[in-house]
């Protein structure tokens, strides 16, 4: 079984390669970061079968992605962990007069044309595989439908096109890939870096950690099949609104 985490690096990311680690031993898990080494990399996880393997790559760089495709076996999941919510000098927009084209576009790139370039390379390497996962990492906030307070429109926006984009190729794929599962995830909020500016105001309860997110991926996983692909789940196993 082999296992490419885009973002494997971040809290979520290295959360999923320890779970995928503990489950699935005979795996090979292929992992992303983007300009900071992980502690782990010095000290890989490894057992007599399972290995850990990680690559230096921008996300948003079709180049980059093209050369992790040229290097990488065949695959049964694919995760996009990756995702930007806030610059150290912006955050979120509260209102459109704070709208900034440059940090809208850094949105896109990292939240959508990331999960796209990675769906045009790694088409192969899935098709190849007799049951395999493409997920990409969306957010609650991102449903038009659930839309209800306004706001973060940068990352509003960026989700919502994302979630067009997986829904898109997972109508395509159902001919070409036909046995594999395309889906959106909500994790909840996370306690990683991505949120910490903004845990005050979670409800208790409502902050996970990243290995309890780790684990309810892990299980939507298992749940579903190619007759679920397209599908928006929240971490709870609740299909989310467009």
């Amino acid at each position: 079984m082999n296992i490419l985490i885009i973002g494997g690096s971040g809290g979520i990311g290295q959360a999923l390669i320890q779970h995928f680690h503990a489950v699935h031993p005979d795996a090979t898990i292929y992992a992303t970061y983007h300009s900071t080494v992980p502690d782990s990399t010095a000290r890989p996880v490894t057992t007599s079968a399972t290995k850990v393997h990680w690559y230096q790559v921008d996300i948003t760089q079709e180049a980059d992605i093209a050369a992790l495709a040229s290097a990488l076996p065949p695959l049964s999941l694919l995760i996009n962990a990756a995702g930007l919510l806030h610059h150290p000098e912006q955050g979120p927009e509260k209102s459109i007069t704070a709208f900034d084209p440059q940090f809208f576009a850094d949105n896109v790139n990292t939240n959508t044309l990331s999960t796209l370039l990675l769906a045009k390379h790694f088409m192969p390497h899935l098709k190849a595989s007799p049951r395999s996962h493409f997920i990409a990492f969306s957010a609650r906030i991102g449903s038009i439908e659930d839309n209800k307070v306004g706001g973060w429109i940068s990352y509003r926006c960026a989700k919502a096109a994302l979630n067009m984009a997986l829904k898109t190729i997972s109508i395509e794929w159902r001919f070409k890939l036909p046995h594999c599962c395309v889906l959106a995830f909500h994790p909840g909020t996370t306690d990683t870096a991505l949120s910490a500016p903004f845990q005050k105001n979670v409800p208790a309860g409502k902050l996970f950690s990243p290995a309890y997110v780790a684990e309810c991926l892990a299980q939507r996983i298992d749940d579903t099949g190619p007759e679920d692909s397209g599908q928006f789940f929240s971490y709870d196993g609740k299909v989310i609104p467009w």
